[in-house]
């Protein structure tokens, strides 16, 4: 016996059922416990505030960008923008807080609490810099902001500290390029080690690495002259001297200093050498 098949759904009943669908979804996501609601851009922002100092960072920022459907005049409206950018802060978006930092300071100008907000802007790339090994583009993206910062707020309440943190972040970059020079050594590459070493004391004279660096080019510099062609080996070996000269110029009181003094020896030695036997 065959049984027939039933007729083949209506194409209206296809769209009722579609729509029937849709609405439960939305209708589920209203339901959310997460979703926020207010009245008012005061209400946004209050409520926004209780979760802001409940540390529940993703409410706060429905809140603070709610405050926004009345637009960005209304007076809660630069309280919003702040806290909406700290509230990215707070839970570790820093590129959407930095943009909303930014956001702040081109709306709100007149605001009194610009300085702290391109304060906390650096900061943002300051919490993204990363150990030293890595791309150090927001350590150099810190260093500018806090300069900035400090040029344009030179009397304010945390300019001594954006100072420090500005030696901190040189130190780091200080510490990638000497273990880059460093590397080059490793590879018995010395040319380039010594012109790294060298770009080490240029850049990160005021870093503790600066004086390692010096050293670390009498060596490349000893040995770069010693695989060099008997005509460029004096010019090479004098660069090293150069070096040692800097150093207990700069540096007299460096512990590495006793490490220098073997080093130029060695330069020494080779350069009288060459004298002899010319």
């Amino acid at each position: 016996m065959v049984v027939p098949r039933p007729p083949p759904e209506k194409p209206e009943s296809m769209i009722t059922r579609l729509f029937l669908v849709l609405f439960l979804i939305t209708a589920a996501g209203c339901s959310s416990p997460n979703r926020v609601r207010y009245n008012s851009p005061q209400e946004a922002f209050q409520n926004g505030m209780e979760r802001y100092e409940a540390e529940r960072f993703d409410i706060a920022i429905q809140y603070f960008q709610g405050a926004f459907d009345f637009g960005r005049s209304h007076e809660w409206a630069a309280d919003a923008q702040l806290f909406l950018a700290r509230s990215y802060r707070a839970s570790e978006q820093y590129l959407l807080a930095a943009n909303e930092y930014t956001r702040f300071t081109q709306i709100y100008r007149s605001d009194p609490r610009v300085a702290d907000a391109e304060y906390e802007l650096a900061m943002t790339y300051y919490d993204r810099s990363p150990a030293y090994q890595l791309d150090q583009t927001d350590t150099e993206r810190a260093i500018r902001q806090f300069r900035l910062f400090m040029t344009r707020y030179q009397d304010h309440e945390l300019a001594g500290d954006a100072q420090n943190r500005i030696t901190e972040l040189r130190e780091k970059l200080g510490q990638k390029a000497y273990h880059t020079a460093k590397l080059y050594e490793r590879r018995e590459l010395y040319q380039a080690a010594a012109v790294s070493f060298e770009s080490v004391f240029d850049r990160y004279y005021d870093t503790e690495w600066a004086d390692d660096a010096l050293v670390g080019a009498m060596t490349a510099y000893l040995q770069f002259g010693r695989l060099s062609v008997r005509d460029k080996r004096k010019e090479r070996f004098e660069m090293g001297v150069q070096a040692y000269d800097r150093l207990i110029q700069i540096f007299p009181d460096s512990d590495v200093i006793k490490d220098a003094e073997l080093v130029y020896g060695e330069l020494q030695d080779e350069i009288d050498a060459l004298s002899q036997s010319s």
